[in-house]
């Protein structure tokens, strides 16, 4: 295998700007207008950001560049242009190289999609989240329906790839509400999905106001449902909430779950980067005023880095790879931590699992069958104890 300190790196650059925080909304996300954000001034400290971590990863290319956040539809698109061009030089950009920007409905206009892709994005994902007029208020979404069926009707028009969010599991959904909400989402989507159940956390306006969650039985009800329409209509999950038609699954978010490095900067951002034999862990500065005045005075805005242990690092292999659906591949998993996936879970609780059909273990590859991940975490907990 290629040393990952070798291999090609994706790029995540974090646009921490909102029109309005949403109650649900557990990321480093703020509220600005449009008057209140220096455009040029950010461009330059992201540009900063980007000089200071190619100096650690030369000699690689960026596979992916996902521009996340926040809203990063509402950046100017000579700052993506910019960002791209930047890459372009310090890097070079992969053959192919999938570059995904996250669009609000709000802030999508046909013209400004056409610049975002003139500046070099092929792909958009548009967090609709629902598509019910009641439902948007009850998450305190500025759109309304008609604005996300629009949103998707430009980015499919524009790009050559899209993909668009729903949150389901809402308090008061059923399985009948919810099975005509997924038809209609069916009906406008292209070859990729994203489906997430609503899960309050904590910090979050809706932790606050105690908005519960689904019950148990049905979210899992739910889960089943959403599987098997989607299956049906040849968008099988590859990873627990994210759908795609095969070869359509976002090379990005892969990336993270197969524990490839990446490079992030913007406020808040995280990094992974091998170097040295270890696995460096990137932290920049959350909050967007301070991360600015460190990335003015040093080049850069890392809050912290540190070198992730043996124990840390396979972990975190083992939580983001039993959520594919093609699970962990046992060979990438020693490559990267140093040890076989059977080595490192509780080899009594495997062997539980095994035998109760929750997981299934072959020489190649480490998989939670379809029922089993109905009880991801309990799984997890279980091979971690």
């Amino acid at each position: 295998m290629t040393p990952p300190q070798s291999a090609p790196l994706a790029l995540y650059v974090h646009w921490p700007w909102c029109l309005s925080k949403c109650p649900y909304c557990d990321f480093n996300s703020h509220a600005a207008g449009a008057a209140d954000i220096d455009h040029a001034v950010y461009r330059a400290a992201i540009l900063g950001e980007l000089d200071h971590y190619e100096a650690q990863t030369k000699g690689r290319a960026v596979s992916s560049v996902f521009f996340g956040g926040g809203t990063p539809s509402l950046m100017n698109p000579d700052t993506v242009h910019a960002i791209l061009e930047a890459a372009q030089r310090l890097w070079g950009l992969e053959p192919g190289c999938e570059i995904t920007l996250e669009a609000n409905p709000t802030s999508v206009e046909a013209a400004k999609f056409r610049a975002f892709r003139e500046a070099g994005v092929n792909r958009a994902s548009i967090g609709v989240q629902s598509l019910k007029d009641e439902a948007l208020q009850q998450l305190g979404r500025e759109h309304s329906t008609r604005d996300g069926h629009r949103a998707v009707e430009i980015a499919g028009a524009v790009f050559d790839r899209f993909t668009f969010d729903i949150i389901y599991a809402r308090p008061g959904q059923g399985l009948g509400e919810w099975h005509d909400e997924l038809e209609r989402a069916l009906s406008l989507a292209g070859d990729h999905l994203s489906l997430y159940q609503l899960t309050v956390e904590p910090g979050t306006v809706f932790f606050k106001r105690r908005v519960p969650e689904s019950p148990p039985e049905l979210g899992a009800d739910l889960y089943e449902l959403t599987q098997s329409i989607m299956g049906e209509a040849g968008l099988p999950a590859y990873e627990i909430s994210n759908h795609a038609k095969p070869g359509a699954e976002s090379h990005h978010n892969l990336t993270y779950w197969r524990g490839g490095d990446y490079v992030g900067v913007g406020p808040g951002a995280h990094g992974r980067l091998s170097t040295g034999g270890h696995c460096q862990a990137t932290y920049q500065i959350a909050d967007p005023q301070r991360w600015l005045k460190r990335v003015t005075s040093d080049g850069h805005g890392t809050a912290k880095t540190r070198a992730l242990t043996r124990t840390e690092r396979a972990e975190e292999l083992l939580l983001s790879g039993l959520r594919l659906s093609d699970g962990i591949e046992r060979a990438r998993f020693a490559h990267l931590s140093g040890q076989d996936v059977t080595a490192f879970v509780d080899g009594p609780a495997l062997a539980m699992l095994q035998a109760e059909g929750l997981v299934e273990l072959t020489a190649r590859r480490l998989t939670v069958t379809s029922g089993g991940r109905l009880v991801l975490g309990a799984i997890l907990e279980k091979l971690l104890t």
